[in-house]
């Protein structure tokens, strides 16, 4: 964790950014979204869609954001915003108390009764993840997905919020961070420069001691087409959430 000098700090407003996926969850929160929205056989139908571009992102001839665009497009194309709000409504309440770590959401009460200016900053979507904001009572910054006549059209709108643009969208928001004390908490290489950003820098806080830095090896056995896709786009899209490895990238 940086620190710095104690009368750099004096007087300015804190921002506290929370990454939401397996930093304030135990786990990926989007696929598992799309699982309960669209129904098992639906979902299963089209993940495996998604098989080549699996493949093709395991070769590296496909990039994570590429990939992230594949999935958006084959599950999110032409529906009802509306219909995908009330999903992620329903779908918080339902996996709430199964999906957040408890000491995450005692750390955001307590930047909020800090007084601190407090927000998620995730890669998923922000269509996704208000209702889970709306619960924690703060703000999001999340990765928009372009709405026309109240459809989605299966595209991001501007860039996948992670990464350097994790930044770049809280200057958009809040102005020079320099302005501020920045504290930050995420888990994935995704996040590495929002921490590197920040004064307070903490790194997979919320994770058990005996995971934080520990690769969950493969169950054995040879996996279905649409489980490889599966597994891939957890991976892929979601992150590394027991890896041990700074070179892996966050969702």
């Amino acid at each position: 964790m940086k620190q710095i000098p104690e009368p750099e700090m004096h007087g300015k407003q804190v921002l506290s950014v929370f990454d939401f996926d397996g930093t304030l969850t135990r786990h990926d929160s989007f696929v598992p979204f799309l699982k309960f929205a669209f129904g098992r056989r639906e979902f299963n139908r089209r993940v495996l869609m998604l098989a080549i571009p699996s493949i093709r992102f395991l070769a590296r001839r496909l990039t994570r954001d590429e990939l992230k665009a594949r999935l958006v497009s084959t599950f999110l194309t032409g529906v009802d915003a509306d219909w995908v709000s009330e999903q992620a409504q329903t779908f918080c309440e339902v996996f709430w108390l199964q999906l957040m770590r408890p000491s995450g959401l005692t750390s955001v009460a307590n930047e909020i009764e800090a007084g601190s200016e407090v927000t998620l900053c995730s890669a998923s979507p922000a269509l996704v993840l208000r209702p889970f904001a709306e619960r924690l009572g703060i703000k999001l910054i999340g990765t928009e997905l372009e709405v026309v006549d109240g459809r989605l059209t299966g595209q991001i709108a501007g860039n996948n919020c992670r990464c350097e643009n994790k930044v770049l969208r809280l200057e958009a928001v809040y102005g020079p961070l320099s302005q501020y004390r920045l504290k930050a908490w995420g888990d994935t290489r995704g996040d590495h420069e929002l921490l590197a950003a920040a004064q307070e820098a903490n790194w997979r806080n919320f994770h058990p001691a005996w995971r934080r830095g520990r690769l969950r090896g493969a169950n054995g056995g040879k996996p279905s087409v649409s489980a490889v896709a599966h597994t891939t786009l957890q991976v892929a899209v979601n992150s590394d959430r027991n890896a041990n490895t700074d070179d892996q990238q966050g969702a």
